[in-house]
């Protein structure tokens, strides 16, 4: 194989030249498998060659992102009188292009923290696992793209899926989408992000002629982003002893809030067993 000829004598540009080309010609006749694995070859050729993370390398990534088939399974139209092994194969396609775009991604994502991007990875190829696992996902799990959209650097286009999600969730599902991204930017110290998702979500359910839903988990972020911006943290006590009833609806919300009561008010958790229910969520999300 050229690569390889190319790889062992250490010329890395020519074999990523072949790898890009080889990754995109694949996907684009929708062969995901060995597309995704000359992908992820990709990438670890950039580690082999101590490519240093920059916008021309970040482009050149995009380009093969761009090139994974997107064929939602809903844009599918299966009905009930066709063939249930068609929608089997179906979903099963599904799978196998979210988890061969999210490996190449996940290990772009590493190599830009390792290679000069910022400390927890590039901010934009987060927001390409994040969109792709979205979209392409059979069954929509809104706290992992929730996990991959804060780690990112486009709340607008976050409060796009999110009002997507909003209008096809189950009913009470909507608040807690909102309440979990907000908490999530927050406890990332990320109150400008926070603040602005709500703005875009607000925005846009009115430019959509939808209602922005209206809840006491709702009434409890707005205070919420209001008492983080000076120091109060007696009222955020107050706020959580007030809304507790409506936080319990979702496990992961006090973890959060112990995380943020600890970024914004330096308040350290008293119990050392306390925020291994985050440490997991932050793993599944890792992992997924």
């Amino acid at each position: 194989m050229l690569y390889c000829r190319y790889a062992s004598a250490q010329r890395y540009s020519e074999a990523l030249d072949i790898l890009q080309a080889g990754a995109c010609i694949q996907l684009e006749h929708g062969q995901v498998t060995c597309g995704a694995e000359l992908a992820v070859l990709f990438v670890e050729t950039l580690v082999k060659g101590k490519v240093p993370y920059d916008d021309e390398t970040l482009d050149r990534a995009r380009k093969i992102y761009e090139k994974f088939p997107r064929i939602p399974i809903a844009a599918l139209n299966l009905t009930e009188d066709q063939d249930i092994q068609q929608l089997s194969e179906a979903i099963g396609a599904a799978k196998t292009r979210v988890e061969g775009c999210s490996s190449f991604l996940k290990a772009a994502i590493k190599w830009s923290a390792e290679f000069g991007g910022p400390r927890n990875g590039s901010p934009d190829l987060y927001v390409m696992l994040a969109e792709y696992v979205y979209s392409e996902s059979p069954e929509v799990d809104i706290p992992r793209v929730s996990y991959y959209f804060v780690r990112g650097s486009d709340p607008h286009k976050f409060a796009s899926v999110l009002v997507n999600f909003m209008s096809k969730c189950y009913p009470g599902e909507d608040d807690l989408a909102i309440a979990r991204a907000v908490l999530m930017y927050l406890s990332l110290s990320n109150l400008r992000d926070a603040n602005q998702l709500i703005e875009e979500i607000k925005k846009q359910v009115e430019h959509e002629e939808h209602d922005f839903p209206q809840s006491d988990l709702i009434q409890f972020i707005t205070f919420l982003l209001e008492t983080l911006q000076r120091d109060a943290f007696p009222l955020f006590n107050m706020l959580r002893v007030k809304y507790k009833s409506s936080l319990d609806r979702e496990p992961a919300f006090n973890e959060l809030l112990d995380e943020i009561a600890e970024k914004f008010y330096g308040v350290r958790r008293r119990n050392p067993m306390q925020g291994m229910f985050g440490e997991i969520f932050k793993m599944m999300g890792e992992m997924q």
